[in-house]
């Protein structure tokens, strides 16, 4: 590139879903409706488990952090959205984007570890049940999420001050709805490989990494419950692991969608909308998945919605 090419931009153009104009006022108000029902689901979660001393335990510990995560994850991306769709516009700030692409990173890594950290409670639930309070006692579990966040905080901060050292050609329209590194770093007219090798590094630090954790847990895990003669304690087993399988199907099979769009040089607006799956789908159903199935949280949640006279009637 030639240094006339390069600017001192102020603003990002976010492409968003759709070109249609006809379609915006309908986006707003799916996006509304998507985003307060995740921020009701997941607030819920959080309070059912505080309030309940029966769901003090890890793998709630877990879940509630997870949920807290998830109402972060996803309040970083769909606020600026529906603000631009209302307002017609499709202009970001340099310093909110960068800003955007530092907390995305820690929350979808965040996401990830929490899975992988979950996984591993069930298989020790599983696996070494006469064990399990000995093992993931309060302070391993308060290590493992501390140790989650410094990860997390940590790689994001070097990311986002790399990014600082790019310069960006007066191109500066994104092909997304959110302000995404991979597609920011393909905007820019200065070298990018140290950027490009460290967005790789982490990519298999908290994708295939834990992702082999969790599928190594369910490998064991399904050779402990082929294990057991009842057919009881079969599906009890099984019972425990489905929800969090279904939720770690979810965001990995997304996230895998988006990784290999995001590969290609011309990336297209499909993208765009499998990032939806894992940014704001997930975080919405993942309430609903760990709440279907499970006596207890129901009970909790049952708990929590309804007067204490009308439960003490019945």
């Amino acid at each position: 590139m030639e240094p006339g090419n390069q600017t001192a931009i102020s603003n990002f153009i976010l492409l968003g879903l759709w070109e249609d104009k006809a379609l915006q006022p309908l986006l707003f108000g799916l996006f509304l409706s998507m985003y307060l029902v995740t921020i009701l689901g997941n607030l819920l979660i959080l309070l059912a488990v505080s309030s309940d001393p029966h769901l003090h335990t890890p793998m709630y510990f877990f879940l509630s952090n997870l949920s807290f995560v998830d109402i972060c994850f996803t309040s970083t991306t769909v606020p600026k959205m529906l603000v631009n769709t209302q307002a017609q516009s499709k202009a970001i700030t340099y310093e909110a984007c960068l800003t955007q692409v530092y907390f995305f990173m820690i929350f979808s890594g965040l996401d990830s570890l929490l899975l992988t950290v979950m996984a591993y409670d069930r298989f020790v639930a599983i696996c070494h049940p006469l064990h399990y309070t000995v093992i993931m006692n309060p302070h391993l579990c308060g290590l493992l999420l501390l140790l989650s966040w410094v990860i997390c905080l940590t790689y994001s901060l070097l990311q986002s001050l790399m990014v600082l050292r790019v310069s960006f050609c007066k191109e500066t329209e994104v092909p997304h709805f959110f302000c995404e590194l991979a597609q920011i770093l393909k905007l820019a007219c200065s070298d990018t490989f140290a950027n490009d090798v460290l967005l790789y590094c982490v990519t298999g630090l908290l994708g295939i990494i834990p992702l082999s954790g969790i599928l190594y847990s369910y490998a064991k895990i399904i050779s402990s419950i082929v294990g057991i003669s009842s057919a009881g304690g079969k599906y009890k087993a099984f019972s425990t692991c489905g929800s969090h399988l279904s939720v770690v199907s979810l965001f990995y099979g997304a996230g895998l969608g988006v990784y290999l769009t995001s590969g290609t040089s011309h990336p297209s607006r499909r993208g765009s909308v499998a990032s939806v799956m894992y940014t704001v789908v997930a975080p919405m159903l993942n309430p609903f998945i760990y709440s279907l199935k499970n006596r207890e949280l129901k009970g909790a949640l049952r708990r929590l919605l309804q007067p204490r006279s009308l439960l003490s009637e019945r």
